[in-house]
């Protein structure tokens, strides 16, 4: 066992267990998926501990503690195609990949979305697939999806999410509200986003997910 399995399994033993997390699928992909590989060379000897992984430009890899909760609260099935918004290099999207059908990642800087490709690759990951672009517009072309979540704060959900997620459909959102982070569960009926909480975390707003200020005279 290397240094990093060790790490991996008292992440999981003190990050993720004491938070009431432990369905299966999530223990185990958190006890597979090899972090250290999905975050900047220079953060691999920090990359189990608690915090988020700066990965510059408002953008990080979210603790692992705010993760396993989103999961938590999302119940992903194995039958389901996912949304992964946000993925920077690609750990979400690795440890989605192995309770899902599917994933669909989605990221807006190129150089992030290249590394996630070729990480997910080598990994093996073969149900996952990266797609560039602006995260206000989602990724209509593999929609509608069972299942979205985003990798960061936010203060206003893009309309194209609402429209791309199935009726019935899941999506979780950290939303920031004055420095207060609040993660929401929201369930789609009739068209409509009906949200509830979840827990309280903590996460820089993702370019793209800003609050629209109305233009005045």
């Amino acid at each position: 066992m290397t240094s990093f399995d060790t790490h991996r399994t008292t992440m999981v033993d003190t990050q993720v267990r004491p938070q009431d997390v432990t369905k299966y699928p999530i223990i185990d992909a958190m006890l597979s998926v090899p972090r250290e590989l999905y975050v900047p060379d220079n953060c691999r000897a920090s990359a189990y501990v608690g915090t988020n992984i700066d990965l510059g430009d408002s953008r990080v890899v979210l603790e692992p503690r705010t993760l396993a909760k989103l999961l938590d609260v999302l119940n992903i099935s194995a039958d389901e195609l996912v949304l992964d918004v946000a993925c920077g290099m690609g750990y979400s999207t690795a440890v989605v990949a192995r309770m899902a059908q599917a994933v669909v990642a989605l990221e807006a800087d190129a150089a992030l979305a290249d590394e996630a490709e070729s990480i997910l690759a080598a990994e093996g990951v073969d149900n996952a697939a990266v797609v560039h672009g602006p995260f206000d517009e989602g990724a209509p072309q593999h929609g509608p999806y069972d299942v979205m979540l985003i990798q960061g704060g936010v203060e206003e959900l893009p309309e194209a999410y609402v429209e791309q997620l199935r009726d019935g459909g899941r999506i979780a959102c950290l939303f920031m509200e004055n420095n207060l982070g609040v993660v929401r569960l929201g369930i789609k009926s009739d068209g409509v986003i009906n949200w509830r909480f979840a827990f309280n975390a903590f996460a820089p707003v993702i370019p793209g997910f800003e609050q629209k200020t109305a233009f005045k005279l």
